[in-house]
Formats: C-alpha cells, sequence, structure tokens
C-alpha cells in the first residue's frame, strides 16, 4: 500500500496524505486535486475504489422529507422534467416515518452511482442537525444542492424563497383589509425556514402596526407543518383574539379553516387565512385558498441547473439563490370583522 501510494502521488503531483484522503472519501481536497489523483489511479493501472469509480451520467438523486405534502411533489415534478429535458434520470428518494433516514437515502444513492443529489428540506434546514454529514458527502466526489433552509456551515448552492418577503406581503394584505390582530403559524422553531418567517413577522408587525416584538411574539403559535397541526395552531391563536392568520403551509392553513368552523366562525367573513406554496388544487378549496405562492417552477430549474455546472465541473458558489414569493389573493381573506377594525396606530410625525 506504501508503494501504491508513494506511486499515485508522484503521478499525481501531490502528497501521500492526499492520496489517502481521496481513496478514504475524506473533506479537504479540491475538485481537481481529487480528479488528478483518480487519473492517476487511472494511468498507473490501479482499480478505483468503488465509492470512486465513474458516476453514472445518467442519474440524479432527490431527496424529499414526504409526499404527503403536496408541494414536495411539486418540487419532485419540475426538479424531475428539467432533470429529463438534460438527459438524466431522476431517482425519487423520500422519507417515511419509521422508514430510512436522510442519512441512509443519501447512501443507497450514492452507492448507486448517482452523478448528483438535490436535497429540499432537508436536515440542512434544521440548525440543531451536524452539518458534517455534507461536509462526508462532498468527501466523497458528489456534487448537490440543497433547497429551501441556508447554513453557512455547508460549502454548496442553496436555493431558497424570501421567507422574510412572504410574511411581509401576507401581513400587508392583512392589515389593508383592516385586521389588527393577525397571527402567525409556524413550524419547529430550530428550522431556518421558521426563524425566518418569524423575523419576516415581527419587522412586519412593528413597522404596520407599531407592535413590538414582545407583543407580537404573542401571536405566534409553532406547531407542526399538517392539517392537525394547523388546527391546533389557529386554535390557540382565536383563543389569543386573532382574526386573521398567516399559515407557513397551505396544509396547515386548511386545518387552520378546519378549526375556525369547528368554533363557529365563517371563512372569511369572521376569520381570514393565509397559507404558504399555492400547492397544486389549493385554488379549489372551499373558500379557495389565498396564500403566498412559493416559486417552485423558477427555484427547481435553478437547482437543477447549480448541479449540473457542479457535475460539468465548473463548482457553484457557496451562495444563496433566494427568490421572490407572490401573494395570491382568492377567497379565503376578506375585510375584519367591524368590531375588530380599531383604527391603526398613527406614527408621530
Amino acid at each position: 500500500m506504501t508503494a501504491r501510494l508513494a506511486d499515485i502521488a508522484a503521478q499525481a503531483g501531490v502528497s501521500e496524505a492526499t492520496v489517502s484522503r481521496v481513496l478514504n472519501g475524506k473533506p479537504g481536497v479540491s475538485a481537481a486535486t481529487r480528479q488528478s489523483v483518480l487519473a492517476a489511479l487511472d494511468v498507473l493501472g490501479y482499480e478505483r475504489p468503488l465509492r470512486l469509480r465513474q458516476r453514472s451520467a445518467g442519474l440524479v438523486g432527490l431527496i424529499t422529507p414526504e409526499l404527503e405534502n403536496p408541494i414536495f411533489p411539486a418540487f419532485a415534478q419540475v426538479i424531475g422534467q428539467a432533470l429529463t429535458r438534460q438527459g438524466y434520470t431522476p431517482v425519487l428518494a423520500t422519507q417515511t416515518p419509521g422508514g430510512s433516514t436522510e442519512d441512509e437515502l443519501t447512501e443507497m444513492l450514492v452507492d448507486r452511482g448517482v452523478a448528483g443529489i438535490i436535497f429540499v428540506s432537508g436536515l440542512h434546514a434544521d440548525t440543531s442537525a451536524d452539518m458534517q454529514r455534507y461536509e462526508q458527502l462532498r468527501g466523497q466526489g458528489v456534487p448537490f444542492v440543497l433547497i429551501n433552509g441556508f447554513s453557512d456551515k455547508v460549502q454548496a448552492p442553496f436555493v431558497s424563497p424570501d421567507d422574510r418577503a412572504a410574511v411581509h406581503l401576507a401581513v400587508t394584505h392583512l392589515v389593508a383589509l383592516g385586521h389588527r390582530k393577525i397571527g402567525l403559524a409556524v413550524g419547529p422553531k430550530r428550522f431556518v425556514p421558521v426563524q425566518r418567517k418569524i423575523e419576516g413577522f415581527l419587522r412586519s408587525m412593528q413597522e404596520q402596526l407599531d407592535l413590538g416584538p414582545a407583543a407580537a411574539e404573542d401571536f405566534i403559535q409553532h406547531s407542526l407543518y399538517t392539517l392537525e397541526g394547523g388546527q391546533a395552531a389557529a386554535g390557540a391563536l382565536i383563543d389569543r383574539g386573532c382574526t386573521a392568520i398567516v399559515c407557513a403551509s397551505d396544509m396547515m392553513a386548511l386545518g387552520a379553516i378546519r378549526s375556525a368552523r369547528q368554533r363557529g366562525l365563517d371563512v372569511p367573513r369572521e376569520m381570514s387565512v393565509v397559507g404558504f406554496d399555492d400547492s397544486p388544487l389549493i385554488a379549489f378549496t372551499d373558500p379557495p385558498l389565498t396564500t403566498i405562492r412559493q416559486p417552485v417552477p423558477a427555484m427547481g430549474q435553478a437547482a437543477v441547473r447549480a448541479l449540473l455546472e457542479e457535475i460539468g465541473g465548473t463548482p457553484a458558489p457557496h451562495s444563496e439563490f433566494v427568490f421572490l414569493p407572490e401573494l395570491v389573493v382568492r377567497g379565503s381573506t376578506a375585510s375584519a370583522p367591524k368590531a375588530a377594525r380599531i383604527p391603526k396606530p398613527l406614527r408621530p410625525s
């Protein structure tokens, strides 16, 4: 092994330690140096370790946390179509309760020789997760792109909607309709998109209703990104006197509408609800849902472009591509009930 390392190092023009790092899939080696070592293996007639053999140019992995929330199949469709147009075959890997974890799905895709991986709303969005898993993946020479959730600890391209701007659009819309007690129903606080939505909410409530952060935080309720989670969060916010609720997903918004109706409140006449995503078919709910449209086509196509650049040997910068959302007004929002239309506070001149 020592002689082999020395031969490979001499052929590649690098140290034996660098050769060892490449052969063992360790991080800290540039893509160009890694390629030089692999080329040296080929020239000297050594067989590449299984994990370093030429990856199929035809397979790209896509990992999503679930498929019950329609936003994830929407991403899968856009990304799959974009990959197919470029001659690649998408391989969809989805986590299921009690099933495979993100790490296990990643290992499965790597073992099958994918050319790269796109992660949608994965552990990269969880501030409590160990980001070393992505550095290890990079050490194996697998390009990847991450959608929804930024971390400065991961050297990769990120694609995200502007969550702060999204909540600002929703709050502005509701304030214009006369609402003064506006609630925010979001997921667990450890997730980056949740933190950004909260920042946008606190800033908007301060700017538009002169409500300080301490007071505005009373109108924030954490729950799960499910219909049941939205129902529970909305119940708590209604009990605090909210006449309008901004939800972090369309599924949560449908739960909020259910909660309002269980309490005898008409939507939108007595309670306004705003969703997030503009998932497929959400325009056909009863009432049709006012929501913030996540620009899924643009985001999915940008993720594919960034990944294919990495696969092609032109690494994309470690940066975040942020896409502006759009407010889509439908039937779940209306003017605040007359009793709740407290005049907007005037700022001192």
